[in-house]
Parts: C-alpha cells; structure tokens; sequence
C-alpha cells in the first residue's frame, strides 16, 4: 500500500458518514419544542395549533391487528381520536366514549396505511398523449392517481417528479380533505443535467411541454435548481444522472442544509458518484458494482428497487430500447438478483411502483407484484409488508407519525377482508381505508361526504342567517 492509498483508507475508516453510517438531513428539530404543532410532512413547517382531523372517536373492534412492530398479529381494538390513533385496547375492552362510532372489523386484518415510494402523479397517459400536455390535463390526470391509489390501500404517496406546481397543490387539496386520496409528499421537477435521462431526444420542446424536468449545469446551477424545488414547496428532492461528481455533491450538501431528504435516479457509475456524495435513497433495480453496494451499506443508504415497472416494460416492449441513459444490459431476472444483492448487503429496501403512463390502472396488482419480488428476493411476507409501511415511513422521513399502529401515531390504517400477513393477494380486498382520521373508503368504495352549505354571510356589514 502506498502512502497516498494509506491516507485515502484512514480517512475512510475514520468517515463519521462511513463509520456511523448515513447522517440524516440537517435536524432542524433541535430547535423546535415538542409542544410545538408542526405541519405532517418532512419540512416541519410551524402551524397554528389546534385540532386536526374529523371531530370524534372512531373504533375499529375486534380485527386482528398487524402493526408492523412486529412480525405478527394480535387481536385488538385500535381507538382513534380525530386524527391520532390514542389506543390498542384488548378485545374485551370497552375503553372508549359512549358516542364514538364503532366498526366491526371481525375476521378482518387492520394494519397501516401501505406506503408508494416512487410515483409521478401528472405523468401523461399514453392513451391520450396530446390532450394531456398541460397544467389542467396534469392536473385532472392525478387526481384521478389520487383515487386509484387510496382505493388501493395506499395512504402515503412520494411522487418523485411531477409537472410544475400541480403536485403541491394537489397535495394540499387532499390535506384539506376537499378531494380523495393519499398523503402526497412531493418533489417538484426533476433534477438532471442536459442529455440526462428525463431530458434525452432531440426536442426541447417537448421536455418543456412536459414540465417535470429542470436541466441544470454547473454546481451552483444544481443547487440554486434545488432551492427552487424547495421554495415551491418540496418535501423530498429528486436527482436523475448524468451529473459530475460536483454537480451531485452540490446538489445533496444544499438539500440536507434545507433539512430534505434526497433520492436518485441513477445507474452504473453514477450511483457510486450519488452514494458518496450522500444521496439518502437509490432508485430504481439498476446495474451498479459489488463495491457500490458495499459502500452504500456503509453510508446506510436506502433503496427503493422498483421491480414491477421493468417487469411491465419487458412484457409489453420486450427491452428497454432507445435510451441513452439505459446503455447497459438487464432483465427481469438481472433486478430480481439485484434485490437479493441489496439484501444480503443489508440495506434498507422500501417499495415503490413508478407506475408512468395509464400503468396506475393495474393497481393494486401492480404494487401487490412488487411485494411478491420482496418476497421472492428473500422477505418473509410480514417483513415484505413491513417495507411497505414502517421502513417506507423511515425513507419519507416520517417514521415519527405514520408507518406503524401505535399511541400517538397518525391515523392512516388499512382494513382488509383477509390475511394479508398469510396471502399478499388478500391485499385486493381492501375494505376500509382512514387516511388522517377520515374515512375515506368504505366497504371498498371512496367516500365523498355530502357538502354543508354555508348559510351565514355578511350583508351591509351584518350576518344574515338562512
């Protein structure tokens, strides 16, 4: 060993990022009191205090319960109030108000809220592709995303790269409860250099006609592209290589100083560049070498594979042909070695579907197919389940509020008409779903409760009463 490659392994051994594994986002919680209210999303925003969610108490009696805590089931009563699961009270137990709404949920499962890490809720439809290039066609398009997931039992959303403003606004639509559907923790556009992926063919054009990509070069052009994420309001920032080393470095120190999380797309080379610059998640099942996932283990960076995108694009196109940013070989069965690669590794693996184009029509097969290759790499069902919910929790960032059934936790639960711990394909049957304290499916169906018409207003400057 010479004396320039003894140097360079001392001061890897000694890496606080290396040695303690991946440090998270600058935590600005230090500085908050805990009696402080703050918005539910990874930016910790200070809101005005005072109640969240429906009035009452709503219980759900007698299902078996899989909390994602542990790797079993137990029959209990979950108690919540407004939007706060308060209790896990023993079958016998009555615990809760006189007037509180009471569920049956015998022979049924309960669990978390199922979590989808890698979404593009304006992405167009193909069945459509003219007709859908615009902030009102994006916008129609994801809320109809929006249903399709949430009757999927899916309560969380990361969407990774979305046109324009139109992610944020739908996030706050769904928050306010005003349309169905998850929580949705968005990014903005994506980030990529000139010719990356997500900015590849000849037409600007229509990249721009697009809207979801921000070309940037240059460090200080990455970072001001992620500031302008943030300001929009990001919960999460997206990278796609290509980008140098110092394009991506910058591009991670200046979200981890706004206190983001940030996840990347990325392939070959590029996810070495990304892991040691610090990127917190790697999207995607693609090649990278045995020294890159052992770095990445070392960092605690996370994946999120998504299998089931590539399984479909083999099925219906037989490869993935034209791209310039996907110049290497891979299959069906090369992603499914990459995840039990990423296992063995020990890294943390959570579940994403980027279902682009109409694809967000197969679910919830789509996502229930990505369980399936969890479980087919080497996860027990409960903990390919788990990854759904508490380990996607930790990768949003938001393992402190959903994730898991405890006091204290959000409430966003799934109730099922089966055994999902036993058979992943009970997953089809979902039977009710409360996202932030509401329900907001019941037997199945989304439910959309009757307007209150409003009968006060003012009226040369007194209130009239209809």
């Amino acid at each position: 060993m010479n004396r320039l490659t003894a140097i360079v392994a001392t001061a890897l051994a000694f890496s606080p990022l290396i040695a303690a594994g991946q440090q998270k986002p600058h935590d600005r919680q230090q500085f908050l009191d805990p009696k402080t209210p703050v918005s539910d999303d990874p930016r910790r925003v200070p809101v005005k205090p005072g109640p969240r969610g429906p009035e009452g108490t709503l219980v759900l009696r007698g299902g078996r319960v899989f909390d994602a805590v542990g790797t079993g089931t137990r029959n209990l009563t979950v108690v919540i109030e407004r939007n706060k699961i308060t209790k896990l009270l023993p079958p016998a137990s009555t615990d809760w108000p006189a007037d509180a709404r009471v569920i049956d949920v015998t022979g049924k499962t309960v669990m978390p809220g199922l979590i989808d890490l890698h979404t593009h809720l304006t992405r167009v439809d193909t069945d459509d592709f003219a007709t859908s290039l615009s902030d009102s066609a994006s916008t129609l398009i994801g809320t109809e995303k929006l249903r399709y997931f949430i009757e999927s039992g899916i309560t969380s959303v990361r969407d990774v790269g979305s046109r324009s403003d139109v992610p944020f606004r739908l996030k706050e639509w769904v928050a306010q409860n005003r349309i169905p559907g998850p929580r949705v923790f968005a990014a903005g556009q994506i980030i990529t250099g000139e010719g990356g992926h997500g900015a590849e063919g000849p037409s600007d054009e229509l990249i721009q006609m697009q809207g979801e990509v921000r070309i940037a070069s240059g460090p200080d052009d990455w970072r001001r592209a992620v500031r302008e994420q943030f300001r929009k309001g990001a919960d999460v920032i997206k990278l796609i290589s290509h980008f140098t080393p110092e394009e991506v470095k910058a591009a991670i120190d200046e979200a981890h100083t706004l206190g983001l999380k940030v996840a990347v797309d990325a392939e070959t080379i590029y996810i070495q560049r990304a892991v040691e610059a610090g990127a917190d998640t790697i999207e995607h099942p693609l090649p990278r070498s045995d020294k890159t996932i052992e770095l990445m283990a070392k960092m605690g960076t996370a994946s999120d594979p998504t299998l089931v995108p590539y399984m479909i694009i083999f099925d219906q196109s037989g490869g993935y042909f034209d791209s310039t940013s996907r110049r290497f070989t891979f299959s069906k069965e090369a992603d499914l070695e990459m995840l039990r690669r990423l296992r063995r590794a020990g890294i943390k693996c959570g579940v994403g579907t980027d279902l682009v184009s109409n694809w967000y029509r197969y679910q919830p097969i789509a996502y229930i197919t990505e369980l399936r290759q969890f479980v087919a790499a080497g996860w027990t069902i409960p903990e390919a389940l788990a990854a759904a919910t508490r380990v996607n929790s930790q990768i949003l960032d938001m393992d402190d509020r959903l994730g898991t059934l405890e006091p204290g936790k959000l409430a966003d639960v799934l109730v099922v008409a089966g055994e999902p711990d036993l058979n992943l394909d009970d997953l089809e049957k979902v039977d009710l779903v409360i996202r932030d304290g509401y329900v907001v499916v019941e037997q199945g169906h989304v439910v959309i409760p009757r307007h209150v018409p409003v009968r006060d207003w003012k009226a040369d400057g007194a209130t009239v009463h209809y």
